[in-house]
C-alpha cells in the first residue's frame, strides 16, 4: 500500500475513460474471461446507455462520472450523474424533495451513485482489489466535495451493497433500507426439486399456472446471445414501450440502447419469447450475472392468463437452476411475486444532506422507516409459499 494522494477526477463522458481502467474497478473478477458479478456498472453498459441517449442532455441524468488516480493509475470509480429529478431511481425520495423545497431549499439538481433504471443491488464505490477502504472513502469524498462547491442539496447512493452501506454509515453517511422480492436457489436439482419445497396449496397452485400459461396457443423460447435477433429486438421495443408508457409515461430507454447493448452485451442477456405462430406476442428480458440472473423488462401485445407469471418469474427459475445461479431479483415492488417463491429482502443505499437540519430530520425519518421496513419483511415472509420449515432455514 502507499501514502500517494489520490486525486478526484469527475467526466462528462465515459468514453474518456479507459475500458480496460473502469472495468478493472468495476468487475475485476471478470479479469479471467468470466462473467462480471452483475453487467451494470461495467463500461459497457453505461456507455451504451450514454451513447444511445438513454442519459445524457435532456433525459435528467447528466454523467458526471467519478475517477480516482493514485500512483498513476486509477484505482476506483463511480457512475455518477447530476439529477434534475428523482425518477428510474426505484429508492425513491420525492417526500425528502418536497419536504425540503416546503422549506424554502431547491432540491435539484442532487447527484445520484447508481445504476441508471437499474433496480438491482450491487457495488457503487468500485475499487480495485487492495483499494477497497481508500477508494470508497475518496469517492465519496470527491462527491461530497463536488455537491457542496457547487450548492447542491444532497448525494445519494442507491442498491448498493450491505457492505458499503455500513461502511458509509461508519463515514458519517445515512442509510436507509427499503426492501424488494429475490428466489434463492437453495441447491435445487430442477424446477420440481424447488416445487417440492413448498406447501402442497402453493404447489398446486405453481403448476396451475405454469400449465395455463404454456397453454396460450403457442411456444415459449428462451434466447440468449446469437440466437436473439433483430426482429427479436424490434418485437421486444414494442413490448418495452407499451409497458414504460404505462408504468412511467414514457419508456426511459431508447431504441438505440437496445441494439447498443446487443452489440457489446447479448451474451449477458437471457429474452423470453412466448411466439404464436411465430410471432411474439410477450416477452421478459434478464440480465446475466455471475451468480444472480435479474430480471428487468416486460411486456406484451396479447393477454393470456398467467403468462406474465411463467416469462418473468418461473422461466427466470427455471434458468437459475439449469445454469447453477444462486438467485434471481426479480426488480421493484410487486407482492404478486410473493406467491412465486421470491421472498422480501432489505435493499440499501446511502445520503449525505449538504444542510445539517434537514439530514437530522432525514436520520429521524429513517429509523423509524427502518423499524417498519424490517417489520414487513418479517411479516410478508410468513405469507411466502414456502414449508414453515423451508423459510425459517431461509431466514
Amino acid at each position: 500500500m502507499t501514502d500517494a494522494p489520490i486525486e478526484i477526477t469527475a467526466h462528462p463522458t465515459i468514453n474518456g475513460i479507459d475500458a480496460a481502467d473502469w472495468d478493472a474497478c468495476a468487475c475485476p473478477k471478470a479479469a479471467d474471461g468470466g462473467r462480471p458479478l452483475d453487467p451494470f456498472t461495467t463500461h459497457r453498459f453505461l456507455r451504451a446507455l450514454e451513447d444511445s441517449g438513454s442519459v445524457g442532455t435532456g433525459t435528467g441524468w447528466q454523467p458526471r462520472y467519478l475517477t480516482a488516480h493514485q500512483d498513476g493509475q486509477i484505482i476506483a470509480v463511480a457512475p455518477l450523474y447530476a439529477k434534475s429529478h428523482s425518477q428510474g431511481e426505484y429508492i425513491f425520495d420525492h417526500n425528502f424533495a418536497h419536504a425540503y423545497e416546503n422549506a424554502g431549499g431547491r432540491y435539484y439538481p442532487k447527484l445520484q451513485i447508481a445504476a441508471p433504471f437499474t433496480p438491482a443491488t450491487g457495488r457503487r464505490f468500485l475499487t480495485r482489489p487492495g483499494h477497497e477502504v481508500a477508494g470508497m472513502s475518496a469517492l465519496i469524498q470527491g462527491a461530497v466535495q463536488i455537491a457542496a462547491d457547487n450548492g447542491l442539496s444532497s448525494v445519494h447512493a442507491t442498491f448498493c451493497t450491505e457492505a458499503e452501506a455500513l461502511a458509509g454509515a461508519k463515514m458519517g453517511l445515512l442509510h436507509r433500507i427499503s426492501q424488494q422480492y429475490h428466489w434463492v436457489n437453495d441447491g435445487y436439482g430442477s424446477f420440481d426439486d424447488f416445487l417440492a419445497s413448498l406447501s402442497s396449496r402453493k404447489r398446486k397452485t405453481m403448476r396451475k399456472e405454469r400449465a395455463q400459461a404454456q397453454g396460450f396457443g403457442g411456444e415459449i423460447v428462451a434466447l440468449t446471445g446469437d440466437q436473439i435477433t433483430e426482429d427479436h429486438w424490434d418485437a421486444f421495443w414494442v413490448f418495452y414501450q407499451d409497458t414504460g408508457a404505462r408504468k412511467w409515461g414514457q419508456p426511459y430507454l431508447t431504441r438505440k440502447f437496445f441494439r447498443l447493448a446487443h452489440q457489446t452485451m447479448r451474451d449477458d442477456m437471457l429474452m423470453v419469447l412466448a411466439l404464436r405462430d411465430g410471432r411474439p406476442v410477450a416477452g421478459a428480458l434478464n440480465f446475466i450475472g455471475r451468480e444472480t440472473l435479474y430480471g428487468r423488462y416486460w411486456g406484451c401485445t396479447e393477454h393470456h392468463p398467467c403468462l406474465h407469471f411463467e416469462l418473468c418469474y418461473y422461466q427466470a427459475i427455471d434458468h437459475a437452476i439449469a445454469h447453477g445461479m444462486r438467485k434471481v431479483e426479480a426488480g421493484a415492488q410487486g407482492e404478486h411475486k410473493l406467491a412465486r417463491g421470491y421472498l422480501p429482502v432489505a435493499t440499501h443505499s446511502l445520503h449525505w444532506f449538504g444542510d445539517a437540519g434537514f439530514k437530522d430530520a432525514v436520520a429521524r425519518y429513517l429509523t423509524e422507516e427502518r423499524r417498519a421496513v424490517d417489520h414487513e419483511i418479517e411479516v410478508l415472509t410468513t405469507y411466502g409459499p414456502f414449508r414453515k420449515a423451508q423459510v425459517e432455514e431461509q431466514e
